[in-house]
């Protein structure tokens, strides 16, 4: 069983910053993907991909609306992976999640096997 921990959230003011971080329990193979999803709050919201990252191929992908604001890295000794949120804007606000599976990285959620529980983010203007 792969357990993944989020941590890091917090509030914060438009133009702020946060550092998210993941842990990754029995999660050791050569090559996989791990990565964010994010719920925005209120009613029907989807989880929508955020960033991710492919081991096995150096790649880093981030979706459109975060795209030169956050950056995702990995931290391989000590099993971490982190989310560094810059520039934060109040549509960020939401449930950030951490995921990871084995078959390659997708931006649809249902593709994740693995979710953390989740740690909220607050962006006020």
């Amino acid at each position: 069983q792969v357990q993944l921990v989020e941590s890091g959230g917090g509030s914060v003011q438009a133009g702020g910053s946060l550092r998210l971080s993941c842990a990754v329990s029995r999660l050791a193979y050569d090559a996989f993907c791990i990565g964010w999803f994010r719920q925005a709050p209120g009613e029907e919201r989807e989880r929508e991909g955020v960033a991710q990252m492919y081991t096995g191929g150096n790649g880093h992908y981030y979706a459109d609306s975060v795209q030169g604001r956050f950056s995702i890295s990995r931290d391989k000794l000590k099993n971490m992976v982190y989310l560094q949120m810059n520039n934060l804007k109040p549509e960020d606000t939401g449930v950030y999640y951490c995921v990871a599976d084995l078959n390659g990285c997708s931006w649809k959620s249902d593709e994740f096997q693995w979710w953390g529980q989740g740690t909220q983010v607050i962006v006020s203007s």
